[in-house]
């Protein structure tokens, strides 16, 4: 017990190292190519900071624990819309694209509800014991993905080139690179050692696989976007924040949990229509906001944390 908490404080200081070599490394990489911050939040900070999802999910399907895959991206989903922006916003407001808040936002919101849809084989309560995620829900989910990475791209293609020869920020392409290797292997190894422990400290308390996925797995898996939201936030750059937040959260549901279904199809179990509805929520409540000023101010930012804590105490209510 007493090394697990050791490494728990380990993987958060490397997540935070990590994050802070991350978002350093891929907004210069934005400005030297020309690339507008939100595409590189919607691709590679994305991507990089959902990779701690697809370990653990990929792992979890395959070891015949699908409460704890499903668990887990949900969790994280929710963790990325309510906590991560709400605690970005209140260190610093966010200013959000009216591209961001017409178009990037919206695919989240569908991704959603696609995911609901292909959840409720049946529904016959409040459980969804019962329902599956099949290979075929796992390929639907997958060409979605390629639509949104298509999409994603079209976008960088529209968007007006930039000079950035002048600008002091953007440091050698093989720093750059270097910066954003790194800081992913930081992000990775940190995460999965905070996972791994804190599962483990759960575990001996006698706490479900689906609780550990919806709160302590979910929110190790989520300290990547934590740290590189609070901390691109922190720096001024909302747009790789937001980005990272929308894209991770279109990954989670579209990559990772289509490749999953693929790779072995899920039974459902432990998983409640209010995990789903919460998942649903939480970015529509961050769309909505959004259109305000196209600004995530400090109080809203304190509203979606505080949703954030009531649904963790409904969870731990319910145990």
């Amino acid at each position: 017990m007493l090394f697990d908490c050791l490494f728990i404080v380990v993987g958060v200081v490397l997540v935070l190292w990590g994050a802070d070599r991350l978002t350093e490394g891929a907004a210069s990489m934005a400005r030297r190519f020309n690339v507008p911050e939100i595409v590189i939040g919607l691709t590679i900070v994305a991507a990089g900071t959902s990779a701690p999802e697809l370990f653990v999910s990929v792992t979890s399907a395959l070891q015949d624990t699908p409460d704890l895959a499903v668990g887990n991206v949900l969790g994280s989903n929710i963790i990325n819309t309510l906590l991560i922006v709400g605690v970005a916003a209140m260190v610093a407001p966010m200013s959000i694209s009216r591209s961001t808040v017409r178009k990037d936002i919206p695919f989240s919101v569908l991704a959603s509800v696609l995911l609901i849809v292909l959840c409720l084989d049946t529904f016959d309560g409040i459980d969804l014991q019962g329902n599956t995620i099949s290979r075929l829900d796992g390929i639907i989910l997958l060409a979605g993905f390629v639509l949104f990475m298509v999409y994603t791209f079209s976008v960088a293609k529209k968007s007006p080139a930039q000079d950035a020869s002048d600008d002091k920020s953007v440091i050698p392409i093989w720093k750059s690179l270097f910066f954003v290797v790194i800081g992913l292997f930081c992000l990775v190894v940190g995460s999965d050692l905070f996972v791994s422990s804190a599962s483990s400290v759960a575990e001996h308390l006698g706490v479900s696989q689906s609780i550990i996925g919806l709160t302590i797995v979910a929110g190790g898996t989520s300290l990547p976007e934590l740290a590189t939201s609070v901390v691109a936030a922190y720096k001024g750059q909302s747009a790789i924040a937001i980005g990272n937040v929308i894209g991770s959260n279109v990954f989670n549901i579209l990559l990772i949990l289509g490749m999953t279904a693929v790779i072995c199809p899920m039974q459902i179990g432990g998983i409640t229509i209010v995990d789903l509805g919460m998942m649903l929520l939480s970015v529509v409540l961050v769309w909505f906001f959004s259109y305000t000023r196209f600004t995530v101010e400090k109080w809203e930012g304190a509203v979606l944390t505080l949703s954030y804590v009531a649904y963790t105490g409904w969870l731990l209510y319910n145990i």
